[in-house]
């Protein structure tokens, strides 16, 4: 279906679910999530909307963003609701919402200020700070389990070795890559088991999380910060959501050092954080980071410039001073940097 045939359709489940005439409807990418279509609309008021068409992850983190924005948490956004009060309806078997339109500006973009940091520290604290016993029910809590990415890498690697590789240079640049980083993957996988076995059985306070709470997911208005894309919520300890700050690049192209924690905890305020923990978590966000690209290489439907940055992405989280060397030196040490 062309761009222009999949707006008029949204355009119509708007209107008769949410109540709203988009007069112009533009789309904006889906970022990591396959399963999702990102639309901006706009309505004759010039009241701007994201519009989320999404059949991947739960209903979680609708119901978290409209609860911590019925609290009057700054920087999020809930969701419009439609016609009968629902926070989102069915279309063609995915979830249709509605947001406000936060901002045209990322973090990623390069506006991060000292002030922008210090919001974004107070922002995320006063999430951790909500009262848990009054979440939404929906909201799934940490179980210390991975499966879901340990099983996907697993599958990769029978794929990425295999000795029937289709004739694509792109795929055969991904099993080169995974062949000579086979033996770190594998020791990230056994780092990763061990460590979950262990905080499973030890107990640590939970807090509402982001779930993934990146600089790709915040936007700048001025001086003020919006987080968005509240789909991985969760129930955790909050190291789930300090990965994203403490413990060098996650993003390769992003770094948060030392000046940008310092002013990040200038907002957020002092904290333990627990090392192994920590360590948990960015072993577990390699192992996701290693899946998700591969796969994308993997899918010959998919557009090759598509395939050719998710195999980029790839090489970066492997390289010598990505994510996975990092998450197997804070696993081998059994500590972490940590800044607060």
């Amino acid at each position: 279906m062309s761009d222009i045939a999949a707006a008029e359709r949204l355009r119509a489940w708007v209107r008769e679910d949410f109540g709203i005439d988009l007069v112009a409807f533009d789309p904006v990418g889906s970022g990591a999530d396959v399963a999702a279509e990102v639309w901006r609309g706009t309505s004759a008021a010039g009241e701007r909307y994201a519009v989320n068409w999404s059949g991947g992850g739960t209903t979680a983190g609708l119901a978290v963003s409209a609860w911590l924005a019925g609290r009057g948490v700054p920087g999020v956004a809930g969701p419009v609701p439609t016609r009968g009060g629902g926070l989102w309806s069915e279309r063609a078997g995915r979830r249709l919402s509605l947001a406000p339109w936060a901002s045209d500006e990322g973090a990623l973009d390069g506006g991060m200020t000292a002030e922008h940091w210090e919001a974004y520290g107070a922002m995320l604290a006063q999430v951790h700070a909500m009262p848990v016993a009054e979440a939404p029910e929906s909201l799934p809590r940490e179980e210390h389990t991975h499966e879901r990415w340990a099983s996907a890498v697993r599958v990769l690697h029978g794929e990425c070795t295999s000795g029937e590789l289709p004739d694509d240079h792109l795929v055969r640049s991904l099993a080169a890559e995974w062949r000579s980083a086979a033996d770190r993957i594998a020791a990230l996988l056994t780092h990763a088991d061990a460590m979950g076995r262990k905080l499973r059985a030890q107990y640590a306070p939970e807090v509402v999380c982001h779930g993934d709470p990146h600089l790709g997911n915040l936007l700048l208005r001025g001086a003020e910060v919006s987080l968005i894309d509240w789909d991985d919520a969760v129930l955790a300890p909050r190291e789930r959501d300090l990965l994203f700050v403490i413990g060098g690049v996650l993003l390769p192209f992003a770094p948060v050092g030392r000046q940008e924690q310092q002013w990040f905890f200038a907002g957020y305020g002092p904290v333990d954080v627990d090392p192994h923990r920590l360590a948990y978590y960015r072993c577990v966000r390699a192992l996701e980071d290693l899946a998700v690209p591969a796969a994308q290489v993997l899918e010959n439907r998919a557009p090759e410039a598509e395939r050719a940055e998710a195999l980029a992405l790839f090489r970066g989280v492997v390289s010598s001073t990505g994510l996975v060397g990092l998450a197997l030196a804070s696993a081998g040490n059994g500590s972490a940097a940590v800044t607060s």
